[in-house]
């Protein structure tokens, strides 16, 4: 007897990510994450392990096909989701390319696996590459966690034995969209909370206003690079004793320095910043893989 599929509209927050990965098809939302091994590594049960992870989280073995203009989650039984895993002893150049994988999201699974050998056979690379539409940085930990759980078990000749998920991510989009309800009744939670954020962030400027050392690309692209700030014990110490002083936290005294040294660059005094938060309102979702992160709009006024 074949399993059936379970079928559940997208969350929002899978939504909005649906609408730009087909609007923009590549790379650019996919989550690598990269583990380094050593001694002997069992691929075997390595990808025993990966196969249990993606039994265990159903946003792993879901595919989100389109219907009638509106995607759903599709929602694979274990058995019928195929899961990519492929083995090199070549160059580290495997992974770039690997990392660079576009997903069909219509077909699913968004999980796939590259395990790379250093010549000598004792040095290994794991690459778990997933689609931001199942995944977020919060869930990297219940993740990792599981899969050495699994590979421990797998190694060991037996299968992993993990306690029930009180909820699966289906469950999650389900609840949020009767929660929430739709934009076009004017009653709904969702309705008025748009009509909040229409207000709040009324008239902003198009752009900002400090000066750049190139002019932004017509295009956006999958090319990027982070620059690390970092501050000694005593700046952190100094921050700290400000936060204290003024009745604040610690991340709103830095987000206020941000915004002063923004308009000090001469990005004007209405200043949009955004701030991530993760979107687990609810301790049953803390070990679910998913995708739950939200970015929140902090329009700062420096002007007094």
């Amino acid at each position: 007897m074949t399993a059936s599929v379970h079928t559940a509209p997208l969350s929002f927050h899978q939504r909005r990510l649906w609408f730009l990965a087909r609007a923009e098809p590549g790379p650019a939302y996919n989550i690598p994450v990269v583990l380094r091994l050593r001694g002997h590594l069992d691929v075997a049960a390595l990808r025993a392990a990966l196969a249990d992870v993606v039994h265990r989280h159903e946003v792993l073995r879901t595919a989100y096909p389109e219907a009638d203009g509106e995607p759903r989650q599709r929602i694979l039984p274990p058995g019928e989701a195929p899961l990519t895993v492929s083995a090199s002893t070549g160059t580290a150049e495997v992974l770039d390319a690997a990392a660079r994988h576009v997903f069909d999201l219509t077909a699913g699974p968004p999980i796939r696996a590259t395990v790379w050998t250093q010549p000598g056979g004792d040095e290994h690379v794991l690459l778990v590459l997933i689609h931001h539409i199942a995944c977020d940085g919060w869930s990297l930990a219940p993740l990792t966690r599981d899969l050495a759980a699994a590979y421990r078990a797998r190694v060991a000749g037996g299968a992993p034995s993990f306690p029930e998920l009180p909820v699966q991510y289906a469950d999650f989009a389900e609840w949020q969209r009767d929660v929430l309800g739709t934009a076009d009744d004017p009653d709904s939670l969702l309705a008025r909370q748009l009509g909040y954020w229409h207000s709040a962030l009324a008239d902003l400027p198009e752009e900002a206003g400090f000066p750049a050392d190139r002019p932004p690309p017509f295009h956006s692209g999958a090319e990027g690079a982070s620059v690390p700030v970092r501050l000694g014990p005593r700046a952190h110490q100094g921050l700290l004793d400000l936060a204290a002083r003024s009745g604040t936290t610690l991340f709103m005294a830095v987000h206020a320095a941000l915004a002063a040294l923004l308009t000090r660059m001469g990005g004007g005094t209405d200043l949009p910043l955004g701030t991530v938060v993760a979107g687990r309102s609810d301790e049953a979702l803390d070990d679910l893989v998913g995708f739950f992160v939200n970015t929140l709009v902090l329009r700062t006024d420096t002007s007094g």
